[in-house]
């Protein structure tokens, strides 16, 4: 066995970052040479893309974090990326936050471009004025974890920047030495909340945590020892790791686990007990592509190949990359792959978290137009579950409606991760009740009285539980990883209302990809369906089946025959998809044509609703007290909010039974003065003769002078 390496001081901790560091300084910094190391790097070029990054597989445009693992990797291997400065361009110009601003500052994506272009050989020091101005840890938004405990991992991105680029602690260390400590437990492990809740640490969170206290200048642990036996603990019987000493539940290996164990052990001058058995389990994650996967048999990825690296890298084991193929991966390695969909599938629509509440003549008139097979109502009350099904039944519009709520004030506690939200968005077949059993009352639960208070109660009608967003990543990973071996979460949020992706603020959930099926969740917001069409539009989940039902899309939700879809404004009228498989994406856009909503007339948002109403139709604006009234809603650009922003159609005339009509303008507004979030021209006809009536409204789209018709019988 190779021989322990002494404990790190402080100048070269400063060159083990956290998550990717530079290399030890205990470890030689030759290139390596021979065919393993030639076989990862020829993987991650496939992985580059013409924008000079790195991307996920399966994704056309690259990404911040792959490329900070390709980086990483070419680094570590003590080589050269091809065309460096057009990688150190992208790598400036492609923070998360670039495509959309995101909700909380995350400091993890500064680290990544500061520490990827150090690797490069580029100094970074434009990002010096941006990293001094961080003084303090920013409390996370109470509304998404009880007590605003800051994400861990994100924070401590300030600290590792300011010693990547070596800034002057004095303003920034005080507020970071007081957080880093409190989350410092008596075995000198660290997690995401103060230790004086009494839980245990988490290995990622342990390394972050030594790797930041070395930046600081603080103690390493209070015990290093203590910690060395906690940290080799985690250590599984395949040579793998696992975040905690006999984890309580998800206490499977991971490279990532499994990296940061080693990492940190090296920090503290030990190594594992055992080590060949991890070397070993490294190989088993290495693919016919030349990459890695997070555990053995999962597809490979740069991030996953980077962890792989690295920690052979820091066991001095890099000369194992060339162990053949066969021999390294014999003992570990069940390959999962998504069960191929059988032939003659059809492509069909589901909407999820869709409007529950608003006009349900224009939720089914949108299910018309853009071909929706299945709407997933998002809170609405059995009455309007009632009207809108019996509204699409008469219209004979082949829509089915069925529950998709998202059940708010529901809080998980996870000890030493904190106590978060948006736990609890919920599917169940159309006419059964899944507010029964729902917690969004219950106080604060842990994942144990989740799991049989509200999913075991959802799974026994039908439903399942999806996943919207989470960006503690250390958590999600439990909730997944549990979910993979117990069943759980059965899909993941990726288009969304308010974030144009969540692979992109978040991308860890690329790799559960082929384990947990993507899907679009709508999440609506806004009193009426017909202003949040921008959404219902441009973002979709795709399903291949035999016939559009719930319970055939419950079987391709198992079989992972799902696909998630964008093409809108927001994705700059490019398409973005995730699938479960390369063969189910091919599968579902060799049906393009019959499901493309962009430059199809045939699947084409309207441009103007109309409809008649009656008295009693209380679920529908400006219905009136006697008679009849026309309502006409034309199309607009609107926020996610369901505010109006601009017309996109004008309305140019009505007639009723062929004769012009006036029409008087309705608007709404949010609060007085606030912005607008109904609008709608109102015929009246207190008088209404008996007998069968024709109208028809045209209006002019604004953007190509064309007109547009619609017309209502009644």
């Amino acid at each position: 066995m190779t021989a322990t390496p002494s404990p790190m001081n402080r100048r070269s901790a400063l060159k083990l970052i956290a998550a990717g560091a530079a290399a030890p300084a205990w470890l030689a910094r030759a290139a390596i040479g021979g065919s393993g190391a030639d076989r990862v790097l020829a993987y991650l070029e496939t992985l580059r893309r013409p924008d000079h990054g790195y991307a996920w597989p399966d994704q056309a445009d690259s990404h911040l974090t792959p490329t900070f693992g390709a980086v990483g990797c070419y680094h570590r291997l003590g080589r050269t990326p091809p065309d460096v400065p057009a990688l150190a361009a992208y790598i400036r110009t492609h923070h998360p936050q670039d495509l959309k601003k995101l909700e909380q500052v995350r400091r993890i994506y500064d680290f990544q471009q500061v520490q990827s272009l150090l690797w490069l050989g580029d100094d970074a020091r434009d990002f010096k004025e941006r990293v001094s101005a961080w003084k303090a840890p920013i409390a996370y938004m109470a509304r998404y974890e009880q007590h605003g405990y800051p994400v861990f991992q994100c924070e401590l991105g300030a600290v590792w920047c300011y010693g990547l680029l070596g800034l002057s602690q004095d303003a920034m260390a005080p507020a970071y030495r007081s957080y880093v400590s409190e989350r410092q437990r008596a075995n000198g492990s660290f997690n995401n909340t103060p230790a004086k809740d009494g839980s245990d640490g988490h290995v990622m969170n342990t390394l972050w945590g030594l790797t930041a206290a070395q930046v600081l200048g603080l103690p390493l642990a209070p015990e290093p020892d203590r910690l060395i036996a906690w940290l080799r603990a985690c250590q599984l019987p395949n040579g793998g790791f696992t975040y905690q000493p006999s984890a309580p539940f998800a206490g499977n290996d991971d490279v990532a686990y499994t990296r940061a164990a080693v990492a940190a052990l090296a920090m503290l001058g030990s190594a594992p007990t055992d080590r060949t058995g991890c070397v070993g389990y490294i190989l088993a994650l290495a693919n016919d592509d030349g990459g890695f996967g997070d555990r053995p048999g999962w597809s490979s990825n740069a991030s996953a190949t980077f962890c792989a690296v690295e920690t052979l890298g820091i066991l001095e084991a890099l000369g194992a990359l060339d162990t053949p193929r066969s021999v390294a991966s014999s003992r570990l390695r069940t390959v999962h792959r998504v069960p191929s969909p059988p032939p003659g599938l059809k492509v069909f629509s589901i909407q999820i978290e869709s409007h529950g509440n608003g006009s349900p003549k224009d939720t089914v008139e949108l299910a018309r137009a853009l071909h929706i097979d299945l709407w997933g109502a998002k809170n609405a009350t059995p009455e309007w579950m009632a009207a809108v099904q019996a509204r699409a039944d008469q219209t004979r519009v082949p829509v089915t409606f069925f529950t998709a709520n998202e059940e708010y004030g529901t809080w998980v506690d996870l000890p030493g991760l904190g106590t978060y939200s948006h736990t609890a968005d919920v599917i169940a077949p159309p006419h059964t009740d899944a507010s029964e059993t729902s917690m969004a009352k219950a106080g604060v639960l842990s994942w144990e009285q989740f799991r049989a208070r509200r999913m075991a109660p959802l799974e026994k009608i039908g439903g399942r539980l999806i996943w919207q967003f989470g960006e503690n990543e250390e958590l999600v990973r439990l909730y997944f990883d549990d979910s993979l071996e117990r069943g759980g979460y059965a899909a993941i949020s990726t288009f969304h209302f308010g974030n144009p992706d969540f692979t992109n603020s978040e991308p860890f959930l690329n790799r559960w990809r082929g384990r947990i099926p993507y899907i679009t969740l709508q999440d609506a917001h806004g009193p009426e369906p017909w202003w949040f069409a921008d959404i219902t539009t441009g973002c979709r989940t795709l399903f291949l089946a035999e016939e559009p039902t719930y319970d055939a899309w419950m079987r391709a939700l198992k079989n992972n025959w799902v696909v998630a879809v964008r093409h809108d404004g927001v994705s700059r009228m490019k398409t973005w998809r995730h699938g479960g498989s390369d063969e189910v994406v091919a599968a579902v856009f060799a049906r393009e044509a019959e499901w493309r909503w962009w430059d199809n007339p045939s699947v084409a948002r309207p441009l103007v609703s109309l409809v008649a109403l009656r008295p009693g139709e209380k679920l529908e604006a400006g219905a009136p007290d006697r008679g009849v009234a026309l309502r006409a809603r034309c199309a607009w650009q609107t926020t996610p909010q369901g505010a109006l922003l601009a017309p996109l159609a004008e309305l140019t005339s009505l007639t009723l039974d062929g004769r012009p009509v006036s029409t008087s303008l309705a608007e709404r507004h949010a609060k007085p003065g606030g912005p607008v979030i109904d609008r709608y021209h109102l015929h009246t006809w207190p008088d209404a003769a008996a007998g069968s009536h024709v109208a028809v409204a045209t209006v002019r789209e604004l953007a190509t002078g064309r007109s547009s018709v619609q017309t209502v019988a009644f």
